[in-house]
């Protein structure tokens, strides 16, 4: 089954992202897979994707462009090695990555950056 979800990442139709750091496992299996785009989900979807994953879609499909996207223990996404984001709505806290430095929330439905909190929209800018 591995290859054809290397098959599916080489149409561009899929992302498989792995977890963050060295491991035996992290060759083996991805953490998580993502439709390639947000456009992909819907149109595969039997409902109507979770909000959730539209914005986990938008903000991996503009930052796997350029850097190197994996999944961390803590948090959403690892970018570089370096950064760590977590993704959510409007109130979403930073709880889950207090006390990580470099860590950040990406919030959907807020306008203006504030502090360690961003609007997710700005990734679209990225790509």
């Amino acid at each position: 089954m591995g290859n054809y979800l290397h098959f599916l990442e080489a149409a561009r139709l899929i992302w498989l992202a792995y977890p963050a750091g060295i491991s035996i496992a992290g060759l083996q299996k991805p953490e998580k897979i993502y439709m390639h785009n947000t456009n992909l989900l819907y149109a595969m979807a039997y409902s109507s994707p979770s909000p959730d994953t539209i914005r986990e879609v938008f903000f991996y499909n503009h930052l796997m462009v350029d850097h190197r996207v994996n999944i961390p223990p803590k948090g959403d996404f690892l970018i570089d090695d370096t950064y760590l984001f977590e993704i959510g709505g409007k109130n979403k806290s930073a709880s889950q990555i207090t006390g990580i430095p470099e860590s950040y929330v990406v919030k959907d439905d807020i306008e203006y950056p504030a502090g360690k909190n961003f609007p997710l929209w700005l990734f679209g800018f990225i790509y």
